[in-house]
């Protein structure tokens, strides 16, 4: 039900996860990293939140950021390093990836599809999750040997975090159709509901990747220090 605070008991989402994590468990690195990325992706998946992504668009967004910002570092750690060494041509990739499919699945129509299919909403989360997991990889392997290819890549994505943010915020009008009788039990209109997501996209979403750049810039200049 939009807007329902129920857990979700679905049994083929539990079979899903129990699956995917003994899938990632052969190429592991960090037991715990994995473990907790793990978790707060199932939470996110399982917990009302979910649910309450149905009837307000700024919970889509919360739930996304749960997934992007906490659960797919936790899972790039866990992980176990690639073969290759990481690349600033990767980096830059992944990045792009990433800002790519961010802005897909929040444009109105594609994000209008995972309401009205269920195969549309589980590539919305996972073309999403291994994006993340892609680009936190790379930022995370890279930070403190190649910072210079981690700075602007990080810059970029708070940027275009920011941006979309920006846009969802001063839309003049709201531009998700799901959204236009739900979210008035929660005491929202339809408008402030999106603004509420695209402050939540702009802020706590540009501020963690800016954050990435700032370590990346202060290991450069640590770095031009002792060349010096």
């Amino acid at each position: 039900m939009p807007g329902g605070t129920a857990w979700n008991w679905d049994p083929l989402l539990g079979i899903a996860l129990v699956t995917g994590l003994g899938l990632a468990w052969g190429r592991i690195a960090d037991r715990r990293a994995l473990l907790a990325g793990w978790a707060v992706l199932a939470l996110a998946l399982v917990s009302p939140l979910c649910s309450l992504s149905v009837a307000l668009f700024s919970a889509r967004v919360g739930q996304h950021l749960v997934i992007l910002l906490a659960a797919a570092p936790l899972l790039a750690l866990g992980l176990a390093p690639p073969r290759r060494p990481t690349t600033a041509g990767g980096i830059a990739a992944a990045a792009g990836g990433f800002a790519v499919l961010l802005w897909l699945w929040h444009l109105p129509g594609p994000y209008v599809a995972t309401f009205r299919s269920d195969l549309a909403y589980w590539a919305m989360h996972l073309s999403l999750l291994g994006a993340a997991v892609w680009l936190w990889r790379g930022l995370l392997l890279a930070a403190a040997t190649r910072p210079e290819a981690v700075l602007p890549a990080g810059l970029a994505t708070a940027a275009q975090m920011g941006a979309l943010g920006a846009f969802l915020t001063f839309a003049p009008r709201p531009i998700f159709p799901p959204h236009e009788f739900t979210t008035l039990a929660w005491g929202l209109t339809p408008l402030e509901d999106q603004q509420l997501g695209g402050l939540l996209m702009w802020v706590p979403g540009g501020l963690a990747f800016a954050g990435v750049a700032l370590g990346a810039l202060v290991v450069a200049m640590r770095r031009g220090r002792f060349a010096a």
